[in-house]
């Protein structure tokens, strides 16, 4: 997605509420860790999605070792 069409989007509700939520001064470290949360809570929902992709394909942790033993370079 391009920088032009994001801007012109209109904003979801979430993005309207972390809006008026953080439309105050704040402290190095209140932002630090705010953003520490929402990595972990976008870590999470990925981690969620592979395991459901991961057990809906049947993949084992053979296959994950078969696949890192492999050399992906080329000769």
């Amino acid at each position: 997605m391009s920088i032009e069409a994001t801007a012109t989007a209109p904003l979801n509700e979430m993005q309207l509420m972390l809006l008026k939520l953080f439309s105050r001064p704040m402290k190095p470290a209140e932002l630090e860790a705010i953003r520490n949360m929402l990595l972990d809570f976008y870590d999470d929902l990925l981690q969620k999605e592979v395991n459901q992709a991961i057990t809906k394909k049947g993949i084992t942790r053979t296959d994950f070792d078969r696949i890192l033993s492999n050399s992906q370079r080329t000769k």
